[in-house]
């Protein structure tokens, strides 16, 4: 086992996506809630350690020896909780994730899925209960809750396109689109983000700089197991 080359958190969205990371049958399924989402996103912007991650890297010839499952990226309370079987057929190698299940899923959902829990007050077999919520920032203030530094909430498509002098919502996932720092500025000029005065500029400059940064620097940090021993990697 040995300490790997760090990777970006989007690198690591890249490798779920492509299904190349996966996960072995004896992880439990993904049990965070949106509070907790929200609480990882600001502690990556505010610089706090996420903790190192456990992949094992198990060859061609042991992949048929396990079974493998997918993350869950559009996640519903009532109606997707399961993770789906992969098929690892004609795969040479697989990445599969020992520790790190939760936040990894937690990113992927953040930045290329969706959450729908319950609304309160509403019946569980009413479809309408459940509506589809994206990860979203405010980029032009702080939030009232003092223990937390960034506005991240997760929003439907309405709440997110309802912005006033005090919230211009941001949604997460589509920092992915921007190529370079460059695209930070564009977009808020396109929105005219730069004419609602100093102080809320400077501060939408600064969060959608940073959210960028943090997702494409290297701060993935992990192990790779490379033994194929199941009792060693249990």
């Amino acid at each position: 086992m040995g300490f790997a080359q760090p990777i970006s958190i989007k690198e690591a969205i890249d490798e779920i996506s492509k299904k190349h990371y996966l996960l072995p049958a004896i992880q439990r399924e993904f049990v965070w809630n949106t509070d907790q989402i929200e609480t990882l996103f600001d502690s990556i912007m505010r610089g706090y350690p996420i903790s190192s991650f456990l992949f094992w890297n198990v060859d061609e010839n042991n992949i048929p020896k396990y079974q493998f499952y997918e993350f869950i990226r559009n996640y519903h309370e009532r109606d997707n909780t399961h993770n789906e079987k992969a098929n690892v057929n004609g795969e040479k190698s697989i990445t599969a994730i020992l520790d790190g299940q939760q936040r990894l899923t937690s990113l992927y959902i953040g930045l290329k899925g969706s959450y729908a829990y319950k609304t309160p007050r509403m019946r569980w077999d009413n479809d309408l209960a459940f509506p589809k919520r994206t990860l979203c920032l405010n980029i032009l203030s702080k939030p009232v809750d003092s223990n937390f530094e960034y506005d991240f909430r997760f929003l439907t498509k309405e709440e997110c396109s309802k912005n006033d002098d005090e919230h211009f919502w941001f949604e997460v996932g589509n920092v992915l689109s921007f190529k370079s720092p460059g695209d930070v500025n564009n977009f808020l000029i396109e929105n005219d983000i730069f004419t609602m005065g100093k102080e809320k500029a400077h501060f939408a400059n600064d969060a959608l700089y940073k959210l960028y940064s943090v997702i494409n620097e290297p701060s993935i940090n992990f192990f790779l197991e490379r033994s194929n021993s199941l009792d060693k990697v249990l």
